[in-house]
């Protein structure tokens, strides 16, 4: 059974787990040296735990400790119990969900154990938290199997990503990438079609694209790229071919997280999930 204890300095060195939640290099620095992400909010806590992610301890308001009952008592962990105000001094804003929960990282997943899916999601270095969230969400939601990250985009286990992905991050395979360089030669080995999302000149529409698929079904790795220049050159000059989605009103490009949802759906869920009943991450 947990163990509960209140805290009314948000200097306490017990609570270094949750300490300035926004400062990005330093979370990324203090996730990495001690093993742990964070989990925000009573449902993404539950989907974390139900995925069987091992909590370390609780930074909980009041409020939300009868809802979280089942999860503290199957737990001998610390539950530190704080006003919201005291949250807010520690983390370095307002914890409008009123509870988190510092979890154990685990590596699930590897490049190798990705090379037997359908359908791949490759993001190259997508650095923003909030769009890497999305796009696996966005694969989840569709039916896609899993997601490859080049080596410098951004942690799926990081407190916005996560958020942002209503814990798919839990659930759906992903993966880093070796290497970057030659990472799409083994996609290719494995039998994938590479397909790069660009608007370079050579680009076919998607919707021709998911003709073709459909004419001739095979696996399909899908690359999206930065949210400013988009895919290098390199990963473009490696794609079997280029697809780009048809736009209008002047307008070039979408976000890479919208552009994803669209292209998921075009080329269509993996084989095994087709007969799936659509379900609402909520």
């Amino acid at each position: 059974m947990a163990q509960f204890l209140t805290i009314d300095d948000p200097s306490d060195p017990r609570l270094a787990d949750y300490l300035s939640l926004r400062d990005v290099n330093l979370r990324k620095s203090l996730e990495a040296a001690e093993g742990l992400f964070i989990a925000e909010g009573a449902k993404i806590i539950r989907r974390a735990a139900e995925a069987g992610y091992r909590p370390r301890s609780y930074l909980l308001a009041p409020r939300w400790i009868e809802g979280l009952k089942d999860l503290l008592d199957a737990v001998d962990v610390p539950v530190y119990v704080v006003s919201e105000a005291i949250a807010e001094q520690v983390t370095g804003f307002h914890v409008h969900r009123g509870a988190l929960a510092s979890m154990e990282r685990q590596t699930r997943w590897t490049q190798a154990d990705l090379m037997a899916a359908d359908r791949l999601v490759v993001c190259e270095d997508i650095v923003d938290h909030t769009n890497v969230g999305a796009i696996i969400r966005c694969a989840a939601g569709l039916g896609w199997d899993g997601v490859l990250l080049a080596p410098r985009a951004a942690d799926p286990l990081y407190r916005r990503a996560i958020k942002t992905s209503m814990g798919t991050v839990f659930a759906l395979p992903w993966a880093r990438l070796s290497d970057w360089a030659k990472g799409l030669e083994s996609l290719k080995e494995h039998g994938f079609t590479v397909a790069a999302m660009a608007l370079s000149e050579d680009s076919v529409s998607i919707d021709e694209f998911a003709a073709e698929l459909a004419d001739r079904p095979r696996k399909v790795a899908l690359l999206m790229g930065t949210e400013g220049a988009g895919l290098s050159s390199h990963w473009i000059s490696q794609a079997d071919v280029v697809v780009r989605i048809p736009m209008a009103h002047g307008v070039d490009s979408l976000n890479v997280a919208a552009a994803a949802a669209v292209a998921c759906y075009a080329l269509g869920a993996a084989p095994h999930c087709l007969g799936d009943s659509g379900q609402s991450a909520g």
